[in-house]
């Protein structure tokens, strides 16, 4: 009996850790602005983001490969740029699963931050604080509850997305080859055994690392209750 390749395991791990990053350094402002804007911009951004929820994956993917192809303006800047393409490739199993994750951070973040008493930044603009300043003092401590569960929702989606991963960086074995797609390569062999493992690999991965989030969170919660305790 082969032994079990293990790199689609490594490789979804590895993009779901970079699309999570990703989807914090763009989502969380995108969210904080969306919770503060109104107008006809503010509510085409919404729908925007909004839109790879909707979407079928080989939608959203088919767009994603007009968009960073070689022949498209990005796709030739990059490789033109440095040396290299964007689908494909690991990148561009990141790109794809950055997408079609982070509607789910923007809604979480987008509702924690609404929920924010409008009176305490008042307070702190008169105080003269600035608006970095107002965000990362104030904002988030009060919000980190909404951006963290938005994260976990980010990781586990980019962690099991399939679709547009599958359109956009291909079926390449140790390369672009994610846990999802091998799982699908092995049903379509007819390699039931393979493909029984790898969906219980699959399984126990997800679960463990929710979990693990969780019991993050919870003891985060305590930690602030004390704190507020000690406090009074």
């Amino acid at each position: 009996m082969e032994p079990l390749n293990l790199f689609p395991l490594f490789l979804s791990l590895k993009v779901a850790v970079a699309a999570t990053g990703l989807a914090a350094v763009i989502g969380i402002p995108l969210a904080y602005y969306l919770s503060r804007s109104r107008g006809k911009i503010a509510d085409f951004v919404d729908a925007l983001t909004t839109l790879p929820v909707i979407l079928p994956p080989t939608v959203l993917g088919y767009y994603l490969l007009v968009l960073l192809g070689r022949q498209s303006p990005i796709g030739k800047f990059v490789e033109e740029t440095f040396g290299t393409t964007l689908v494909f490739t690991p990148l561009g199993a990141v790109i794809a699963a950055f997408v079609v994750a982070v509607p789910f951070l923007i809604k979480s973040a987008r509702a924690a931050f609404a929920s924010i008493d409008p009176n305490l930044i008042r307070a702190a603009k008169v105080l003269g604080r600035s608006d970095w300043n107002i965000f990362l003092v104030i904002i988030l401590p009060l919000s980190w509850r909404g951006v963290a569960s938005g994260l976990m929702l980010v990781f586990a989606r980019a962690l099991g997305d399939f679709g547009a991963t599958l359109m956009v960086a291909g079926n390449i074995p140790n390369e672009t080859l994610t846990m999802p797609v091998a799982i699908y390569d092995a049903l379509l062999a007819g390699n039931h055994r393979l493909a029984n493992a790898l969906v219980m690999i699959m399984t126990a991965v997800s679960v463990s690392l929710l979990y693990m989030m969780k019991r993050v969170e919870k003891r985060m919660i305590r930690g602030d209750g004390s704190h507020v305790a000690r406090k009074h």
